[in-house]
């Protein structure tokens, strides 16, 4: 597809991987919608994209999620595209974590995810310390497979975007643990432009090669 122009909505558009997102869609000429779940942050998120709608959701609440949605393409006229550029870590071995904080991962990483629809990070090469994350990853990556199956006949497509380690300070808003050694972040300017590459060309993934580059996975047929 040509993002020129195209109706998009970036659920998380108030952290550094949806800004960066957002910034990308502006440079190519795009019409952002933002969605966030923090009103201050995404005031100051919308003075830098005048026009362009904002919605509220609640990572908690699936149907503010769907709300969102519904809000952005109302006022855009229809949505071709939606970006979903949130999360919530942990730290820990799986015997400590506790069922409280993997609730949590599951509800915000794959339940309010899946109301968005679109993904995330680890699903390719799981961190040791991180079981409970990278089991809310891959199981949203697994439900996102099979979505993309059932969404084909309606000429709906699903980009999965998998990059690896980034250094966004996600790592510091760990809702339990405390962060393993983790190798250097990859570019995320250059993750956010492959992914959009990956639109132009109908691609399935976008994964990263173990030098860093983003590799764009075409679909497969």
């Amino acid at each position: 597809m040509d993002i020129n122009g195209a109706h998009v909505l970036v659920a998380g558009a108030t952290g550094v991987i949806g800004g960066a997102f957002t910034a990308e869609l502006a440079a190519r000429a795009a019409r952002p919608a933002l969605a966030g779940r923090g009103p201050g942050r995404l005031a100051r998120a919308a003075q830098e994209y005048p026009g362009a709608p904002i919605a509220l959701f609640d990572a908690y609440v699936p149907e503010t999620c769907a709300r969102a949605v519904y809000s952005a393409a109302a006022v855009l006229g229809g949505l071709e595209v939606v970006v979903v550029a949130f999360g919530s870590v942990a730290f820990g071995r799986a015997d400590m974590v506790g069922d409280e904080v993997a609730e949590r991962l599951m509800a915000v990483n794959v339940l309010t995810s899946a109301a968005f629809l679109e993904p995330g990070v680890v699903t390719d090469r799981p961190q040791p310390g991180m079981a409970d994350y990278n089991a809310s990853k891959a199981a949203l990556s697994a439900w996102l497979a099979a979505v993309c199956r059932d969404a084909r006949p309606a000429g709906i497509r699903v980009l999965e975007v998998r990059p690896g380690h980034l250094d966004t300070g996600f790592a510091s808003r760990a809702v339990a643990g405390t962060a393993p050694p983790l190798p250097p972040g990859g570019d995320l300017r250059q993750v956010v432009r492959a992914g959009f590459d990956a639109l132009a060309t109908d691609a399935e993934t976008v994964r990263t090669a173990p030098d860093g580059t983003p590799v764009i996975e075409p679909r497969a047929r």
